[in-house]
């Protein structure tokens, strides 16, 4: 089958980077869907393993954590899904990624894609959803719409890139939060308007001030999505007292001092999606059912997809230049490869 991935030559700058593969069909587990990969999007965390892990001499590594397709096969312990369903899910660090013609995936990792959306629509949102929802529901255990809270106001910084646009939407609609996002330049704002968040702060200028300006009700709660090493200080100044900070990223430990959290009560919540599925966690399982609840608010238009660009095929051509998109720090959204050249 076909497949993208990469071998010793790691470097940012070489056509050899990414390669198109011709690799053997994969065979499901007892507990695995086989499934027909239609559409991959691209997420941070493909250019970092790339950057990050060598492959064995003579082996090969297969990126992609975020997939729309179809079931072709399924495992003997299988339950919930049936040969022909049309099913969306990021899947595990430790396994072969997704973009290959052909994948398999626990099914436990696995939701049902949104009614009415394209494949390229869906494919951009399992990876960043899950994310979302961890932060929001399982990290910080913010407030539903039903539960009887004081006002607050939620802060995410970085809120225009792949996991933040998710992020914003899905605490407009299932939380009673004021929402304030961060972003830096006039179309990250536009975006963020589309997605309906009211209030938007320039994370390049400081922050407290802006927030100041906007009267809003105190901030119990921030998300740092990106150079949380730099806004570190300034979160924790902000942030009210028992007020908690979350972050994705990977800051220098030396920019995160712990003990400036004491004097406030503050918490520190750290949220990697791949926990789950790297240590087998008993609750695995959750993170289809996530997919599941969130296929439901896409499908009701409670939710939008983030998709930005479909610039053509899964290629080594084409994901090399997702890479550089990526990386470039200027990505809005998520962009998609869709079907295979």
């Amino acid at each position: 089958m076909r497949a993208v991935g990469y071998g010793a030559d790691r470097a940012d700058d070489s056509p050899s980077c990414l390669i198109d593969l011709h690799l053997p069909e994969p065979q499901p587990g007892p507990s695995d869907l086989l499934v027909q990969v239609e559409a991959v999007a691209i997420n941070p965390v493909d250019a970092k393993v790339r950057r990050r892990e060598t492959p064995a001499p003579g082996a090969v590594r297969v990126l992609g954590w975020d997939c729309a397709g179809t079931v072709l096969a399924l495992g003997e312990d299988v339950t919930g899904f049936a040969v022909g369903d049309a099913v969306w899910y990021a899947g595990a660090l430790q396994r072969p990624g997704c973009n290959s013609e052909r994948h398999v995936v626990d099914h436990q990792l696995v939701g049902h894609r949104p009614a009415g959306w394209s494949v390229a629509e869906a494919a951009a949102l399992p990876l960043t959803a899950i994310t979302a929802w961890e932060l929001l529901f399982e990290r910080l255990r913010l407030p539903s719409h039903s539960a009887a809270t004081a006002p607050q106001t939620l802060l995410v910084v970085g809120a225009a890139g792949g996991v933040g646009s998710m992020l914003v939407q899905l605490a407009r609609a299932l939380t009673p939060l004021t929402v304030v996002g961060t972003a830096s330049r006039e179309a990250s704002r536009r975006w963020l308007a589309q997605l309906g968040v009211e209030h938007v702060i320039d994370h390049h200028r400081p922050l407290a001030p802006q927030l100041e300006a906007l009267a809003l009700p105190p901030v119990r709660a921030a998300i740092s999505l990106t150079h949380s090493g730099s806004h570190y200080a300034a979160l924790v100044d902000l942030l009210a007292p028992q007020g908690a900070l979350a972050l994705i990223d990977d800051p220098d430990p030396r920019q995160i001092d712990v003990l400036a959290l004491k004097r406030k009560s503050l918490s520190l919540h750290w949220e990697l999606m791949f926990t789950r599925s790297l240590y087998q966690t008993p609750d695995m399982a959750e993170q289809g059912r996530i997919l599941e609840r969130v296929a439901e608010l896409a499908s009701a238009g409670r939710v939008r997809s983030t998709l930005q660009h479909c610039p053509g095929p899964i290629t080594a051509a084409q994901l090399r230049r997702a890479h550089g998109w990526i990386e470039s720090g200027a990505a809005m959204g998520k962009l998609v490869l869709e079907g295979w050249g």
